[in-house]
């Protein structure tokens, strides 16, 4: 549902799931966040509110506040967690992005936040993969078939020529529901039962779960495959092991990956990785301060946890094509 502004503030449109989806496809989206990586913003640590509930679970207020320097835009993220929903049969997780006027202070829109955070998160993904990928990289492995694996291959397909794309879910009836919509929508998509052998054949990896066990064995991985971890975004969680960390070219989205993944907590506390080991940022990939891809024969691993300067460009970017519909 849209809302149209009617004077001074009496109110800000207000846009839905389906028109926000329409207005990030994937090209422009990939190409602002390039911009944005390469340009920074002021992005604080997100803030994190427990709110105890009368049936003893414990509910999560986030916010996720970016700003461009100079005027440019502002915006907060708000998502709210409440684990109780379950029982009354409605979604844990609400999230929502007010878009401000960086020069005024002014919000400018309303704007469904899942779609931004899924659509961002794959977006950031992908072009991660544009400096780590090789470019010849054909064949895609998708490991979580949940509503982020499903955007993956539409992401990926933008920056590399991907032909065939294998899904893995430990559910694996949620790996023939997305490759049954892969299909129908004109891809060579199959299910896949034995994630190692579909490991050792892919050119690149992207794992999108809740796994709180690694899945990913660094034994599987063949020379010059891509791994893309976009889940573990707690300390408890893993996707890959130490293995995979300690002997892979491991970039991040942003710093902030250092202390909420699992995936670089536990190889850092089992001391097989540094800080200092690090590659680099998205921001030092798109800046060109460091280089991506140095051989044909490099792992590369890109661990990303999400940062509001994603949810910024995406957010931005959805307001300016809305406004042209």
């Amino acid at each position: 549902m849209t809302g149209k502004t009617t004077g001074a503030q009496a109110s800000i449109p207000v846009f839905g799931a389906e028109e926000t989806a329409a207005a990030l496809p994937f090209g422009a989206l990939i190409g602002a966040l390039r911009d944005a990586f390469a340009a920074g913003a002021k992005v604080p640590l997100r803030h994190h509110h427990s709110i105890a509930q009368p049936d003893g679970t414990e509910a999560t207020l986030l916010l996720m506040p970016a700003w461009q320097e100079n005027g440019g835009a502002m915006g907060v993220k708000i998502v709210s967690v409440f684990p109780g929903n379950t029982a009354k049969g409605l979604p844990g997780l609400y999230s929502t992005y007010l878009l401000c006027d960086g020069s005024t202070g002014q919000p400018q829109a309303l704007i469904d936040g899942n779609q931004i955070t899924g659509r961002r998160t794959v977006g950031v993904a992908a072009l991660g993969a544009s400096y780590l990928a090789r470019p010849d990289a054909a064949r895609l492995l998708v490991v979580g078939a949940g509503r982020i694996g499903s955007l993956s291959p539409f992401a990926f397909r933008e920056v590399r020529p991907i032909e065939q794309i294998e899904v893995w879910d430990r559910d694996r009836s949620f790996s023939e529901k997305l490759v049954a919509s892969l299909t129908a929508q004109g891809l060579t998509a199959t299910v896949v039962d034995d994630l190692e052998a579909a490991a050792r054949r892919a050119d690149i990896i992207s794992c999108a779960t809740l796994s709180t066990e690694p899945l990913i064995r660094h034994d599987w991985l063949r020379p010059g495959t891509h791994l893309d971890l976009i889940g573990s975004f707690t300390p408890a969680m893993r996707e890959a092991d130490d293995a995979c960390m300690a002997s892979g070219s491991v970039y991040i989205d942003s710093p902030d990956a250092l202390e909420e993944s699992g995936d670089l907590i536990g190889p850092i506390a089992a001391a097989l990785l540094s800080d200092e080991d690090i590659c680099g940022t998205l921001s030092d990939l798109c800046s060109g301060r460091v280089p991506g891809r140095r051989s044909a024969e490099e792992i590369t691993v890109f661990k990303a946890v999400g940062t509001g300067l994603s949810d910024l460009a995406a957010g931005a970017l959805a307001y300016r094509a809305l406004l042209k519909a």
